[in-house]
C-alpha cells in the first residue's frame, strides 16, 4: 500500500509540473508551439502510465486481500440438531459432481446429482458458490457492474413501474373543492438476451490435476463476457442485447452539444454537470473514453483550476468538477455527431441476470485437435429505468 500512495505522490507532482509548464509556454493565444506540444504530451504521458500503474497495484492489492481471507471458520458453539442445509446448487455435493463432469470422470452418481441443475440446453448450471465467483470476476472486468444496479431475474420479463408524471398540490380558498392530481405511472420492461462464449482446453493440460480449471473459466468467461456485456450497456441498440445509455431509443437524455465537432470546452462540461437535476448529482459519475479524458485534461475554469484533478487517496478515482470519472474503451471518441461523456447517477440503470449461468462440456467438437471445448452461457439484459438520471453530451455534427 506504500507503494501505491508514493506513486499517487509521484503522479500529483508530475501533473503539477505539466500545469506549470503549460501554463508557463502559452502564448498570448492562448496556443503552444509544436515544440512545446510535444515535450507537454511527454509529460502527460508520465501522468497516464502513472496512473494505469496504480490500477494495477490496487487490484493486486484486492486480490491479495481475497486470497489471504480463511478457507473455513472455527466452530465456536454445539451444532445445532435441526441446523439448516444446503440445497441444490448450493450443495458439495453438486459442487463435486459439476467439476468431474467438466473434467469428464462421470459416474451414475455424479449424473444424478447433476439433475438439480440441467438447464434447458444440454448444459449444466454452476454450483451456487462457482456463480459468486462469477459474478465477482464479472464485476472486476466490467466497469458498468460497478456503477449500476444489478438484480437477479427467474424467468420472464420484469415490469419495472416508473413514475410517468408527478402530481402536484394546488392553493385552495376556505371549502374550496381541492383539485386531484394524480401520479401518472409507466412501465419498463426487462426480459434476458443470451451471451455465449467457446472456452477449448486442450486434453493433456486438462488431465492435469495441478491445472485450475474452475479458475481458468471463471477468468476467462469474465474477459469475454465482461467486454461484451460492457459494450451492450454503453452502446447496445436493444436489437438482439440490452439497450445502451448512448442509444438514442431508450438511452440517456441529451444534456448538451458541443460548438465544435472534434473540441469539447470547459463552459460545455459546465453545462453538461449542471443540465442533470441536483438530485441525481449527489451520486454523478463521469464516463467517457481515455482519448476525451486526455482531452479535458487541458481545460480551466473561471478561477484558472485544471477541470480534471487527480486521485491523491488510495482506492479513489479522479475527478471532475468534483465528480469522479471512469473511462471505458466502449464509450465514443470526440468525432462529429458522437455522444462522448455521460453524466448521471448510473444506480438508475439496471443489469438484470437470469439467474444460473451455464456450462456445457463438447467432447467430439475437436476431438480432432485434442482439445475438449466448454460452451459457456448466461441471460442477461439492462435498460435505463429513468432516462433524466444520466446525461450525455453530443458533439456537433
Amino acid at each position: 500500500m506504500s507503494k501505491i500512495v508514493e506513486l499517487r505522490e509521484k503522479r500529483t507532482k508530475a501533473w503539477e509540473t505539466a500545469k506549470t509548464f503549460l501554463d508557463a509556454k502559452r502564448g498570448g493565444d492562448g496556443l503552444i508551439s509544436a515544440e512545446d506540444t510535444a515535450a507537454y504530451e511527454k509529460m502527460e504521458a508520465e501522468v497516464v502510465n502513472l496512473g494505469k500503474e496504480i490500477n494495477r497495484l490496487e487490484r493486486q492489492h484486492s486480490i491479495e486481500l481475497e486470497l489471504a481471507k480463511p478457507v473455513n471458520s472455527p466452530i465456536t458453539g454445539r451444532p445445532a440438531p435441526n441446523g439448516e442445509f444446503k440445497a441444490g446448487r448450493a450443495t458439495d455435493e453438486y459442487k463435486q459432481a459439476f467439476w468431474r463432469a467438466m473434467r469428464n470422470k462421470h459416474s451414475f452418481d455424479v449424473q444424478n446429482a447433476l439433475q438439480i441443475g440441467t438447464d434447458s440446453e444440454g448444459g449444466f448450471l454452476v454450483p451456487d458458490e462457482f456463480e459468486r465467483t462469477l459474478i465477482k470476476s464479472l464485476e472486476e472486468e466490467n466497469i458498468f457492474r460497478q456503477l449500476a444496479k444489478v438484480i437477479t431475474t427467474s424467468s420472464g420479463d420484469k415490469k419495472i413501474p416508473v413514475v410517468a408524471t408527478k402530481g402536484t398540490a394546488s392553493w385552495v380558498d376556505e371549502e374550496g373543492a381541492i383539485p386531484e392530481s394524480d401520479d401518472a405511472f409507466g412501465q419498463v420492461s426487462i426480459g434476458a438476451y443470451k451471451l455465449a462464449t467457446m472456452i477449448k482446453v486442450s486434453e493433456e493440460l486438462l488431465n492435469d490435476s495441478v491445472f485450475n480449471l474452475e479458475s481458468y473459466i471463471a477468468k476467462e468467461f469474465a474477459r469475454r463476457i465482461g467486454a461484451k456485456e460492457e459494450e451492450a450497456f454503453f452502446i447496445g441498440n436493444g436489437t438482439g442485447k440490452p439497450t445502451g445509455i448512448f442509444n438514442a431509443t431508450g438511452g440517456a437524455q441529451l444534456g448538451g452539444t458541443t460548438a465544435a465537432a472534434t473540441a469539447i470546452t470547459v463552459d460545455e462540461v459546465i453545462d453538461l454537470f449542471y443540465a442533470l437535476k441536483a438530485p441525481y448529482r449527489k451520486n454523478a459519475v463521469f464516463v467517457m473514453n481515455d482519448a476525451t479524458v486526455k482531452a479535458i485534461r487541458k481545460l480551466k475554469d473561471a478561477t484558472g483550476q485544471y477541470l480534471w484533478q487527480p486521485s491523491v487517496q488510495a482506492g479513489q478515482p479522479d475527478t471532475i468538477l468534483n465528480r469522479p470519472v471512469r473511462t471505458s474503451a466502449y464509450v465514443p471518441i470526440i468525432a462529429a455527431s458522437a455522444k462522448t461523456i455521460a453524466f448521471g447517477d448510473f444506480g438508475y440503470y439496471w443489469v438484470a441476470d437470469r439467474q444460473g449461468r451455464a456450462f456445457q462440456r463438447l467432447n467430439e467438437l475437436f476431438a480432432a485437435t485434442g482439445q475438449v471445448g466448454f460452451k459457456a452461457t448466461q441471460r442477461v439484459d439492462g435498460k435505463l429505468i429513468l432516462a433524466e438520471a444520466i446525461k450525455v453530451l453530443q458533439q456537433k455534427v
